[in-house]
Parts: C-alpha cells; sequence; structure tokens
C-alpha cells in the first residue's frame, strides 16, 4: 500500500517537476519493490528504508529550489501539491518500513549510549573462563605462587 500511494503522487508530482525528482523516487520505489518481492531480505527493506530517508531530504530540496509562487497554472499547482503531500507522507511511511525492518530481524540502527544501558547480547564467549577458587579468601599464596615483593 506504501509503494501504491507513493507511486501515485510521485507520478502526479512529475507533473511539476521534472529531472531529478522522478529518477531520486521512482529509483526508491524500486527498492521497496525488490524489498516487498523479497520478504526474507533485511538488506533490501534497510535499503528502502534509507532511500525513503534520503528522498525526504532530497524532496525539501528539489520543492525549495523548483517550486514557483506565481505563473502555476491549475494542473502545476495540483501535481506540486501531490509532491508536497507525498513528502509529508514519508516520515509516515518511514515509521512503517523501520517497522517492518525491524519484523525481518533487523536491529536498531541507531543506537545512543546516553539514554541507557545497552540491551545488546552477543554470542560471543571469552577463551579463558575465569576459575572461580573453592575459598575466595584464599589469596595465590595458597595455590603455590610465590609472593612478589614490592
Amino acid at each position: 500500500m506504501i509503494l501504491l500511494v507513493h507511486w501515485l503522487l510521485t507520478v502526479w508530482g512529475c507533473i511539476t517537476f521534472s529531472g531529478p525528482y522522478p529518477w531520486a523516487n521512482f529509483t526508491v520505489l524500486a527498492v521497496g519493490v525488490w524489498a516487498v518481492a523479497q520478504r526474507d531480505s533485511i538488506d533490501a527493506i534497510s535499503l528502502f528504508l534509507g532511500g525513503l530517508a534520503a528522498t525526504v531530504f532530497l524532496d525539501i530540496v528539489h520543492l525549495s529550489v523548483f517550486y514557483q509562487r506565481t505563473g502555476f497554472s491549475d494542473t502545476q499547482r495540483f501535481g506540486a501539491g501531490m509532491a508536497i503531500l507525498s513528502l509529508l507522507l514519508k516520515p509516515l511511511s518511514c515509521c512503517f518500513v523501520y517497522h517492518m525492518y525491524r519484523e525481518r530481524g533487523g536491529e536498531h540502527l541507531l543506537y545512543t549510549g546516553f539514554l541507557g544501558p545497552s540491551q545488546e547480547r552477543s554470542d560471543y564467549q571469552t577463551i579463558e573462563s575465569p576459575e572461580v577458587p573453592a575459598d575466595p579468601f584464599v589469596g595465590s599464596e595458597g595455590r603455590g605462587h610465590s609472593p612478589q615483593g614490592y
């Protein structure tokens, strides 16, 4: 549904804006088709999420550079309105795509350590496990080691 809505809004936005606007948006939508086709691929959905986030920035730049306040016909104003509506819906689409990314097994993209301890669990095991002595109050003298002088 996300792809269909953004495809329709991009087609209508191309009425007014040409050049880099359709290239950026249709490329991201093609990656979105790949993400839908390969439901088990984390790479496809992460590229689609990154592309959506990038086109938010690119659409802001493109609209701010090429939008004219005067001189648009009704059809061109409609196309510009659909491009702006697509831009407004993209952050919501990013949230939905991020949820799909997490469902497919993706990890958090950004970790900020100041918000709290990490919840990351690793399968890493150390080679040498620390040996716990039977009596925790026995120092190295009790295990046959000679004490070192200071």
